[in-house]
């Protein structure tokens, strides 16, 4: 069983697996971003729901991540929740996904571009993992910029279920190698140093 990292480094974020004890800041993280999530999140469709079921959702994952399964991980800005991320199981034994949000009072800071980083990083920190990926519906142009920006590679679109009011049902795939992933990074380490 290959259980997935519960923390990363980031330089301003503290990223970190959500646990009960956040489900209050996790909750009003929600309920400001939850218009802003709704078009593009299936799951925000039942928002707001009540604290007794932010908890049970904190506790599902924290059970899933001990069996080996997906990690939901927070993102933290001086102990305030700026958006949330994870890893998931979603494409086989040697990839991972990575999915990201940030509250609307924290877009255009980079923050989901540095979670997204780290999360891509802390998938390579896992054995057997060869692969990390990016999915978004092709009309979700800020998503987009995210695998853009970190140099991940267009792979293709493929129709996809309508699951949020927003979509339009092309699933767009970025994909990120190990190798590519350590290349870009030990170029970003060289011209920091120049």
């Amino acid at each position: 069983m290959r259980v997935l990292p519960e923390s990363m480094p980031a330089p301003r974020l503290t990223l970190r697996r959500w646990v009960e004890s956040d489900v209050d800041a996790f909750a009003e993280a929600i309920a400001e971003s939850v218009e802003h999530l709704r078009p593009w999140m299936a799951w925000a469709a039942n928002e707001p729901v009540d604290r007794d079921e932010h908890l049970a959702r904190i506790r599902r994952w924290e059970q899933t991540w001990a069996e080996g399964g997906d990690v939901g991980i927070g993102a933290f800005l001086d102990g305030r929740v700026v958006g949330s991320g994870g890893l998931h199981w979603r494409a086989g034994p040697d990839t991972l996904e990575i999915g990201y949000w940030t509250r609307p009072s924290c877009t255009g800071l980079g923050y989901a571009t540095e979670l997204s980083a780290a999360l891509t990083s802390a998938a390579f920190t896992v054995d057997g993992i060869d692969l990390v990926e990016i999915r978004h519906d092709k009309a979700n142009i800020a998503s987009q910029r995210i695998p853009e920006r970190l140099g991940y590679e267009f792979v293709g679109e493929q129709p996809d279920e309508i699951g949020a009011p927003a979509e339009v049902g092309i699933d767009c795939r970025w994909a990120m190698t190990r190798d590519r992933w350590a290349t870009l990074q030990a170029a970003m380490a060289e011209g920091e140093h120049a």
